[in-house]
């Protein structure tokens, strides 16, 4: 399996940016989707996750309100729209694919992909 990150960049406090990520080796629609990063010197954390069909999603405590995960089956895409972006949210955002439809974080994550920088300045 593998997934390929793109649409990272930098931008200033309170812009945008939207995440996209590509599978490509299984049957992208059977399995859950989830973003995570990890910033300079931190321990990668949890972001975002969506069940198979995008009817279920999860968000973390940190970025709900502002970031929003969704998925396009036919394009074996999942996104991330990341929108009022602080400075707190600088770092590598990394896509990956679940064991199962959908995300539990008890089984952890199946595949990951290389990761996109995100940077946001003040």
């Amino acid at each position: 399996v593998q997934l390929q990150a793109s649409g990272g960049g930098s931008v200033q406090a309170g812009g945008s940016l939207r995440l996209s990520c590509t599978a490509s080796g299984r049957t992208f629609s059977d399995y859950a989707m989830g973003w995570f990063r990890q910033a300079p010197g931190k321990e990668r954390e949890f972001v975002a996750a969506i069940s198979w069909t995008g009817g279920s999603t999860y968000t973390a405590t940190s970025v709900k309100g502002r970031f929003t995960i969704s998925r396009d089956n036919v394009k074996n895409t999942v996104y991330l729209q990341m929108n009022s972006l602080k400075p707190e949210d600088t770092a590598v955002y990394y896509c990956a694919a679940g064991t199962g439809r959908y995300y539990n974080p008890s089984y952890g994550m199946a595949y990951w992909g290389k990761g996109t920088l995100v940077t946001v300045s003040s």
